[in-house]
């Protein structure tokens, strides 16, 4: 009897061609897609290309504990002034978190996905390393610092190890149904990339418009709603004065956007909360790792700091533009995801 295989599958080209690569590998696949929205044209793509495979194929309504959980928690750190990564939470809660319960009844060993990571076990770590995938422009393992152990144990990365043009080949040369499908970069519930419209009509929260401030609380100017506003930000101000401006700060309360120079962007010291550490057995104070304090920069050294209630300080060699609150900080070591947590 062969291995059952659960593949979670979306129908683009990656999750397609991993359920592919995993047949011609002898295992016995079993594709799987999360409703997430609610709309059943959203599973179709994937339900075409696991037809095309010829394989076992399901469909999981969770559209509502997907809204309980991670539109929620986009919809609430928005409103407290944070910027959120849900692709992070979702992969925890959601897309591993769900498929993992399915395993025993559909009788398979492993879940699979399309994810650019790898997973290896160390023997004398006694423990599961998530790691970089192979194609560093497409790498995804600092969108999966929250996996746990129990998780990473029955997970499978067939394309860590491949690039993306490789897998474009495969899926022309098979004549699948995804081989020319689009890469969204949008978030899934939002593909319009209109945040606030989406935060407005889950909540029913209205953002006013208040005001722009210098360094020193003079006001300067008007904003549209404090919602649409992130560190870092330049373009869109339209506030005229003589150089340019950035977003340096917020204040939820008194609903006020400050602006300044890009020079206060910068700070040595960042603090992440609910921290997972996953790569080592414990973190010692002073330890140096690289760190990525967003998915698209490149990593920067810093000192590790573990602190009583389970935060971590890390302090960079060289100042950091614009950490951001509600975004991820992950600490590599080489390849290797060591921790991760939100920043604070």
């Amino acid at each position: 009897m062969r291995e059952r295989i659960l593949v979670g599958m979306s129908g683009g080209v990656d999750s397609t061609v991993t359920a592919h690569i995993l047949q011609e590998q002898g295992y016995e696949v079993v594709g799987v897609t999360l409703k997430l929205n609610g709309s059943d044209s959203d599973t179709v793509p994937a339900e075409v290309c696991a037809a095309a495979l010829g394989i076992e194929f399901h469909i999981l309504e969770c559209s509502d504990v997907f809204s309980e959980t991670i539109k929620k928690y986009f919809a609430e750190s928005y409103i407290k002034g944070e910027t959120p990564n849900p692709c992070v939470l979702c992969n925890k809660l959601i897309k591993f978190g769900y498929m993992l319960d399915l395993i025993e009844p559909y009788g398979c060993t492993h879940i699979a996905t399309g994810h650019y990571a790898n997973i290896e076990y160390d023997v004398n770590l006694d423990r599961y390393l998530l790691k970089k995938g192979a194609d560093r422009a497409k790498d995804q393992s600092y969108f999966l610092w929250r996996l746990g152990q129990s998780q990473l144990s029955k997970i499978i990365f067939p394309l860590g190890n491949m690039v993306k043009s490789d897998i474009r080949k495969i899926a022309l040369e098979k004549n699948l149904p995804c081989a020319e499908s689009r890469e969204s970069q949008d978030i899934c519930f939002v593909p319009d990339g209109d945040y606030r419209r989406f935060i407005e009509e889950f909540t029913g929260v209205k953002f006013p418009a208040g005001d722009f401030l210098d360094v020193n609380g003079n006001v300067i100017g008007r904003h549209r709603g404090i919602i649409g506003y992130t560190l870092g930000q330049r373009r869109g101000l339209g506030v005229s004065a003589g150089k340019p401006l950035y977003v340096i700060g917020k204040d939820i309360e008194r609903c006020t956007v400050t602006l300044g120079e890009e020079e206060m962007l910068f700070r040595r010291e960042v603090c992440l909360r609910d921290v997972n550490v996953s790569g080592t057995d414990r973190l010692s104070p002073g330890d140096k790792y690289a760190v990525k304090l967003r998915y698209s920069i490149r990593e920067n050294t810093a000192e590790v700091w573990p602190m009583e209630d389970g935060r971590l300080r890390l302090i960079f060699d060289e100042p950091q533009r614009a950490p951001t609150p509600g975004q991820s900080g992950v600490l590599y070591s080489g390849d290797i995801v060591i921790a991760g947590g939100i920043i604070e």
